[in-house]
């Protein structure tokens, strides 16, 4: 009997139309037995453009997964922003593996070249992106950001509204050294698909990269570190902090607790 993986795909941007783009593009490349359903954050901002707002959208993130892991019985959480918010502190306290979109993009693309580079939709969003690559460690590899400076009128339809834009910058950054493009941001979600013959090199959708890492990792069954930077804090006392994500922080299991 084939065993049913669970990935939860977790936007922690509050527009539900996105999250409902990245689980189609996810959908695609996902293996039969792959069981993906996402969430969308309750509150926040749109879409996530800088460290102030990643910072809001990272807790809340945490906060998702933590109520997410009390209810269900998910084998690895992605987590859909392209900048990882949350993403080191989540691998810290959950005891499945976290995959961050932005990181599965730019490993992938290390994979299949030596330079890569980042096109997307907006110029506010290419110093976060560039803080997200700093923190990957990945700067030696990367060839540029290259950001629209048109603006787009609905984040749902922006890849619709941006499309030449978009595959002119893939071709400039090309030319300027390039041998990947990462078409960077969770509204991007599905284009790399639609594009990518127009493109000469190869061209990474972040969540497609995400959700075959994580079955990846899923199948390696890798241990939870005891030691490191990822090894679980000690349980701590919290105050007024969301009820599952202080239950995680003072070690305390409320779904076992429910059911005694």
């Amino acid at each position: 009997m084939t065993r049913t993986t669970t990935i939860t795909v977790i936007n922690p941007n509050t527009t539900s139309s996105v999250t409902d783009l990245l689980l189609a593009s996810a959908r695609k490349v996902a293996a039969s037995d792959t069981v993906l359903h996402g969430l969308t954050a309750p509150r926040g901002v749109p879409y996530i453009s800088n460290p102030i707002e990643g910072l809001i959208g990272g807790v809340i993130a945490l906060e998702m997964m933590a109520n997410e892991q009390q209810d269900t019985d998910a084998n690895a959480f992605i987590l859909a922003a392209f900048g990882d918010p949350g993403l080191l502190a989540a691998r810290q306290l959950f005891d499945v593996p976290v995959i961050g979109m932005s990181e599965a993009a730019m490993l992938t693309a290390c994979m299949l070249g030596k330079r890569f580079a980042i096109v997307t939709f907006a110029r506010s969003l290419a110093d976060w992106y560039q803080d997200c690559v700093e923190m990957h460690g990945l700067m030696g590899r990367l060839s540029g950001i290259h950001s629209s400076d048109t603006p787009f009128t609905d984040l749902t339809t922006v890849q619709d509204e941006a499309e030449e834009c978009l595959v002119r910058l893939s071709r400039e950054a090309v030319a300027a050294g390039a041998d990947v493009i990462i078409l960077g941001g969770a509204p991007l979600a599905g284009l790399a698909e639609r594009v990518g013959g127009r493109i000469p090199v190869p061209t990474v959708d972040p969540i497609s990269a995400a959700v075959k890492q994580a079955e990846a990792i899923i199948a390696l069954k890798p241990r939870k570190p005891l030691a490191g930077s990822f090894r679980r804090p000690d349980a701590k006392a919290t105050s007024g902090l969301h009820p599952m994500l202080a239950a995680k922080l003072e070690h305390l299991d409320l779904r076992n607790s429910l059911t005694d």
